[in-house]
């Protein structure tokens, strides 16, 4: 008899970027849609965090949230977080904005994820994803490290040896975006594109600037002001030297916060303002004016990767192109 595949996360666009056609694979990257995932619970870190230059009430600030995650007592914020990067890429995500730390108080100089999976260490994950792209080898990750907390140099130093000793020669040397199609990647056998946004990175030729992959933030609750936003930065995008990420996030405020501890974020955030995101998404076309990254939060991550994905159709359609 036949057995029906359970329902859920599938390895549906395991392999996406490898069966896409050719006319696709040869144009540069910075053209492409490409799903995202980006984790709310980081606004906890922005939003409750006491700003300042006073390292030390920042690192106490830390400390704290390490041993309240530790029992348990935070909510499970989104789905991206219930997900393993694993997970993740098997519905197709191939960007992700990594905030890290170190703990505070402990010694060496071990680095962890500051979001969605708080707590685990970077190494765990970083394994996670090459040993994905070991069995998938035309998958490519654009890997932003965008934030870094209580991270002193030699906390640098080891992050970034880090990378290169779990990557290796999957790492993408920083050069023209242009440049970089999927044809070029598979050529040279790079499947992984890291961004650093921190100066110890200079010099170091597999490390990306930040500069290179811009992501500006709208910072709102509202939807119709997240899609204003979203609007005219694609317009004011980079014609050249530059991917792009749209994000189609909206940022709880320290009051809606308090209401979604009671009612669940997810529901008193989202479940309201989804479709007009959504609709939104599957709206836009990739290509020269158009988007490229896209990440969002709190949507089911299989539907929007999927939605997402699809978007490269319509640059094999030519004729269909959407006036800006």
């Amino acid at each position: 008899e036949m057995k029906t595949r359970p329902a859920g996360i599938g390895n549906v666009h395991a392999d996406w970027m490898g069966s896409l056609p050719s006319k696709l694979s040869a144009m540069p990257l910075r053209h492409l849609a490409v799903p995202g995932s980006h984790d709310s619970f980081t606004f906890w870190v922005d939003v409750h965090a006491p700003v300042g230059p006073d390292q030390k009430v920042y690192v106490k600030y830390l400390a704290t949230m390490f041993s309240v995650l530790a029992k348990k007592v935070m909510v499970k914020w989104s789905m991206t977080q219930n997900l393993t990067f694993k997970e993740q890429l098997d519905a197709g995500i191939r960007y992700f904005d990594l905030r890290v730390s170190s703990k505070p108080g402990e010694s060496g100089n071990e680095i962890y994820f500051i979001h969605g999976l708080f707590g685990h260490k970077v190494r765990d994950g970083l394994l996670e994803i090459s040993s994905f792209l070991g069995r998938h080898r035309k998958e490519v990750v654009f890997l932003d490290f965008n934030h870094y907390y209580a991270m002193e140099a030699e906390h640098h130093v080891y992050l970034i040896s880090m990378l290169q000793e779990v990557f290796g020669s999957k790492l993408c040397n920083n050069c023209a975006v242009e440049n970089v199609t999927l044809d070029y990647l598979w050529e040279k056998k790079y499947q992984v594109i890291v961004f650093y946004h921190h100066p110890s990175a200079q010099g170091v030729p597999v490390m990306w600037p930040g500069n290179k992959i811009p992501a500006p933030w709208a910072n709102t609750t509202e939807p119709i002001k997240l899609i204003e936003f979203l609007e005219t930065t694609l317009k004011e995008r980079d014609k050249q030297g530059s991917f792009h990420v749209s994000q189609a996030i909206l940022t709880p405020t320290v009051n809606t916060v308090a209401k979604g501890l009671l009612w669940g974020l997810r529901s008193y955030l989202v479940e309201r303002n989804l479709p007009t995101i959504m609709s939104w998404v599957e709206a836009q076309r990739p290509g020269v004016d158009g988007v490229n990254i896209i990440t969002s939060d709190f949507v089911d991550l299989t539907d929007f990767a999927n939605v997402v994905i699809k978007l490269n159709n319509l640059l094999l359609s030519e004729q269909n192109r959407k006036p800006r």
